[in-house]
């Protein structure tokens, strides 16, 4: 279907106030659970919101609908994010976010299954692939018209495992898989470049035989017609490498290792949340 330009920009400005109330909700959550991985939170809203706010085949009151898409996030210790995004589309009460990292939740630390509109529990790194892999092939043997969705982080790049994945999917022609990389440059220990440089990191997924894009993955817009866009070739999978800022969107997290780790103080989660409601 084609969008007249008024539709384009309503659902544009729909995905930039999904992605700033994702953030606003990521915000609250660490702050209030004492907890981590802000950082790396921020840096995929932009992305969450494209999927959920329009790109994903799914039904919140259905979350078991057979002909859903299915979605993996790889990167599980940024999971406050899809909880944020899954409260925000009416999975379950945005009261329920409150609960993030308490004694008896379904909203756990690392996401985990059990909580309405999650698929698999992962946070142990260079899992997610695998993952998507077998439920893109299960998928595709069923003839089911869903798609596989898989956000993975830059670090979990250094895992052998992640590769074998990469081998795994185009050998198998799994066209219905398309994985957005979150490539924000900062990794626990410090900088990707550094710890275990990852370039030429497009060509070398190419080299392994998916169709590759590269973007600006803040910019919504090219978000959304990547995401639409795929499978961009018949018969391989599709990765999207998305550069991204760790912590975008809050000015003093923006590009610091410390949030990867640490939770906004009470100061700095009223900076933030003032921060991105102007935004």
């Amino acid at each position: 279907m084609t969008l007249t330009p008024d539709d384009q920009r309503a659902r544009l400005d729909g995905y930039r106030t999904l992605a700033r109330d994702i953030r606003m909700e990521s915000v609250r959550m660490v702050h209030r659970a004492r907890s981590s991985h802000i950082g790396g939170a921020l840096s995929m809203a932009d992305i969450l919101a494209v999927l959920y706010g329009g790109v994903l085949r799914h039904d919140p009151r259905r979350p078991e609908w057979p002909d859903r898409d299915r979605f993996v996030l790889s990167k599980g210790h940024a999971c406050v994010a899809v909880y944020a995004a899954l409260a925000l589309r009416g999975y379950f009460g945005m009261e329920e976010l409150a609960t993030f990292y308490q004694n008896g939740t379904k909203l756990a630390g690392h996401i985990t299954v059990g909580t309405p509109g999650v698929e698999v529990s992962t946070g142990s790194l260079g899992h997610g692939l695998s993952i998507a892999c077998g439920l893109a092939l299960g998928l595709m043997r069923d003839a089911a018209p869903s798609r596989v969705y898989a956000v993975l982080s830059d670090g979990e790049c250094d895992e052998g495992s992640t590769w074998e994945a990469a081998l795994f999917a185009p050998h198998h022609r799994l066209e219905n898989l398309t994985v957005i990389v979150d490539y924000n440059k900062i990794q626990s220990l410090g900088n990707v470049a550094d710890i275990l440089n990852l370039e030429p990191f497009a060509d070398k997924w190419r080299a392994f035989g998916w169709s590759v894009r590269e973007l600006d993955g803040h910019d919504v817009g090219q978000l959304d017609q990547a995401l639409r866009a795929a499978p961009f070739e018949a018969g391989r999978p599709s990765c999207i490498v998305a550069h991204t800022v760790k912590g975008k969107g809050v000015s003093f997290m923006e590009n610091l290792l410390a949030f990867h780790y640490k939770p906004p103080t009470d100061a700095e989660r009223d900076r933030a949340l003032e921060e991105l409601a102007r935004s």
